[in-house]
This record gives C-alpha cells, sequence and structure tokens, in this order.
C-alpha cells in the first residue's frame, strides 16, 4: 500500500501539481484537496507554494484562517506529517504552526534561481535519507522569503550564501517534535535531472523512509 498523502489548493496556489508530481514519482498516493475538505485519511499534508490570495495583507496571512486551517491543526495535533513550502511555510508561520517570521527579502525584490543549500539536520521524518552537513542544491522563487528569528528554532536547511538576509542563513526549520517542515526552497522542483537536479528527491525518499517503518 501506498501511503495517501494530499496537496491543499488555495486560490493561488501555483506549485500544488508540481507537489503532486513529485509525490506520485516518489511512491505516494496523492490526491489534490480543497478547503472544505477533511484530512483524517492522509498521512502527510502538503500545503504548495504559489501566492495564496495574491498575498493580500501579508503572505500567507488569508490562507491561514481559510477553514482547512482548523483540520490542519487538528492533522499537527494528532502528530501527522505536515510540509509548508515556499507559500505553504508562510501559511504554517501564519498559523502558528513554525516559529519565527517571513519578511521581504533585503533586496526588496523577487529571488527566482537555484541555490546551494546545507542539511542541518537528519534527525527528522523529512532529512533521515541525507547525511549531516551535505550539500545539495534546490531552487527558490520568493519575495518575502526573508526569516527572522524570534526564538530559538529546529533549523532543518541553510543556504551556503546570504541569498534573501535570513537570520543564519535559516532556508528551513522543524517545529518542536519534528513532525512539521516549513521551508521556502522547493524540492518538488528538484525531483529529476530533467528539471535541472534532484537533490529534492530526498525529501520525499525521507518521508517515505519513516511512513513505512
Amino acid at each position: 500500500m501506498k501511503p495517501k498523502a494530499c496537496v491543499v489548493v488555495y486560490p493561488g496556489s501555483n506549485c500544488d501539481r508540481d507537489a503532486h508530481y513529485a509525490l506520485e514519482i516518489n511512491g505516494f498516493e496523492p490526491r489534490f484537496v480543497g478547503l472544505d475538505d477533511r484530512l483524517d485519511d492522509y498521512e502527510l499534508i502538503i500545503l504548495p507554494g504559489g501566492f495564496s490570495y495574491g498575498d493580500y495583507l501579508r503572505p500567507g496571512a488569508v490562507a491561514a484562517r481559510e477553514k482547512i486551517a482548523s483540520e490542519i491543526r487538528k492533522a499537527a495535533e494528532k502528530g501527522k506529517l505536515i510540509m509548508g513550502i515556499c507559500n505553504g511555510f508562510q501559511i504554517l508561520i501564519e498559523m502558528g504552526l513554525l516559529k519565527g517570521a517571513l519578511l521581504q527579502n533585503s533586496s526588496g525584490k523577487f529571488i527566482c534561481k537555484w541555490v546551494d543549500l546545507t542539511v542541518e539536520d537528519t534527525n527528522s521524518p523529512f532529512t533521515n535519507a541525507f547525511t549531516p552537513g551535505e550539500r545539495i542544491r534546490i531552487p527558490i522563487a520568493h519575495r518575502f522569503g526573508r526569516y527572522v528569528k524570534i526564538d530559538e528554532v529546529n533549523v532543518a536547511l541553510r543556504y551556503v550564501e546570504n541569498v534573501n538576509g535570513s537570520d543564519e542563513r535559516i532556508a528551513g526549520i522543524f517545529n518542536e517534535e519534528k513532525n512539521i517542515f516549513g521551508l521556502m526552497p522547493h524540492p518538488e522542483r528538484a525531483v529529476e535531472n530533467l528539471l535541472g537536479g534532484e537533490d529534492g528527491r530526498k525529501v520525499f525518499q525521507s518521508i517515505l523512509n519513516y511512513l513505512k517503518r
């Protein structure tokens, strides 16, 4: 049996199909879910990248108050795996499920390019297929991706270079229990060499390893 995973589609999501495809080719049974759906049947929930509600107010602020937010909170409390990518990370921050803030890049500009990262913590459901300190290459595409710490956090990924002004070059974090993962880089866009690289595939392989255990 393949693990069941879902991708939450908000008005303005634009990486939902990428996430669905990445799940499909990495051994999951993926489904799209809408804002009125329930999440009880899924072992993994992905909040994809994009511009939910056009980034009005703040990126992720409106989506974080949608009806499905209560379902996401219940899943989090049950210890289910939740991954927020780019705009999904912003939504998790706005929901208070991850600590910190995501502000405008220090350049004030939208950045879209491949970046080098180091994997800081491999003791998690999302990173166990990596080796500690492994250097990987995954694309970013954001304007509000500058991570600001307001408390100590479990750092998952760091940028090798200071691409957007993030505190301590932080690119991704876990919650305390490590069942929630938020990151600005797009692993779903790095699952095949045809796309430019496949380092992102190990994120999905890690999740699969964890769920199969």
